[in-house]
């Protein structure tokens, strides 16, 4: 009723059988659902999903070697670089040395819910798998039948009920800025302030950088574990 449209035609949009809606339905159910940026996008992009070539996620992705000669210089600067499933496909020592203690470190989103070590590691872990799972449904867009992303839903629904149970909510958030509150084993706590970059020359990827504040005990344990990092490596 406040969108102004019947109740008929609203049920086939939910149930996706009215695959045409106009711009001024978008735009009053964006109102209404009073829907921030990334959900609004989302919505239109579910209206008007964008083609993709056949096969192109099934390409093995590629880092840009300048970009990993960049990451490789960065040594008090934990990088990695992530496609848009979350699979990890560069990281450089100071990330490798941050995350190693977790396993399924070849996909972040695994990580936080098939790895019980994450739920110590994060000590924010509800707010991460939450922020996480928004994400990729973000990433996803219209393209919910992509078979990587199908395996991976799949997979992360029969193993995590608070997975399944989060996925089911339709969130929708991209992330751009975010603090991460983090207990290592070897160094202890750290915050740090995620910065993500989305790499125009290969659509998809993400450039994920962490900062700790100048003179703060983070920074000083993040020095620490890249010390580390040079002892073991």
């Amino acid at each position: 009723m406040l969108a102004d449209v019947s109740t008929d035609y609203y049920i086939r949009l939910e149930q996706g059988r009215e695959r045409h809606p106009s711009e001024r339905v978008l735009g009053a159910l964006v109102r209404v659902l009073d829907l921030g940026p990334d959900a609004a996008t989302h919505l239109y992009e579910l209206a008007h999903p964008r083609s993709r070539p056949r096969g192109a996620t099934a390409q093995v992705e590629q880092v840009s070697p300048d970009l990993l000669r960049l990451m490789r210089g960065w040594s008090s600067t934990p990088a990695f670089v992530c496609d848009r499933w979350m699979d990890v496909l560069a990281a450089n020592t100071l990330a490798t040395a941050l995350f190693r203690e977790l396993e399924h470190g070849d996909n972040l989103i695994r990580t936080v819910f098939l790895d019980p070590a994450a739920r110590t590691f994060y000590r924010d872990w509800e707010k991460v798998a939450r922020a996480k799972v928004a994400h990729l449904r973000s990433a996803a867009g219209a393209d919910l039948d992509d078979p990587y992303l199908v395996e991976l839903v799949d997979e992360l629904s029969l193993e995590s009920e608070e997975f399944r149970l989060l996925w089911a909510r339709h969130d929708v958030v991209g992330k751009t800025h975010e603090a991460k509150r983090i207990h290592h084993r070897e160094v202890g706590d750290l915050t740090l302030t995620c910065e993500l970059f989305n790499i125009s020359s290969a659509p998809g990827q993400q450039l994920t950088i962490f900062q700790a504040e100048p003179a703060s005990p983070s920074e000083h344990a993040l020095a620490l574990l890249g010390s580390l990092a040079v002892m073991t490596a």
